[in-house]
């Protein structure tokens, strides 16, 4: 194995690891939200909400520095899947849409207990390593 295809795995897991630090995170962040709702605190489930959606806004951004090692194409790919995230983030925080910030992650037909967009892609990128598309 050549040394940058062995710096280049070192980056992909330094990526996949933050990566389910970033999830761990926004899941409770996510969490806390719907327990506050069932307390009925519509304002402090708002709250959450946004601070979910302003974490998965910055994950673009703050991935850079773990994307900037990888080879170009990788790294395009990577980049372009995680400003879906964050552009998606962006967008419910420009409307103030509560509702759109608590259905980021999910597709429309999600059912409880399915695992959300940002874990899945998580899997794939540890599936597909330097090959993601």
């Amino acid at each position: 194995m050549s040394e940058q295809t062995t710096a280049s795995g070192e980056a992909l897991a330094r990526l996949i690891q933050w990566l389910r630090e970033r999830h761990a995170a926004i899941m409770a962040v996510e969490r806390e939200a719907l327990q506050r709702l069932e307390k009925g605190d519509v304002p402090g489930y708002t709250e959450k909400m946004r601070e979910k959606a302003e974490l998965l806004a910055a994950l673009s951004e703050q991935a850079k520095p773990l994307l900037a090692p990888l080879p170009g194409e990788p790294r395009f790919n990577l980049a372009l899947a995680l400003e879906r995230f964050s552009g998606s983030a962006r967008t419910a925080l420009q409307l103030k849409s509560v509702f759109y910030m608590s259905a980021l992650l999910y597709p429309d037909d999600h059912k409880k207990g399915e695992p959300d967009n940002l874990l899945l892609f998580i899997e794939r990128v540890e599936r597909e390593g330097e090959n993601f598309a």
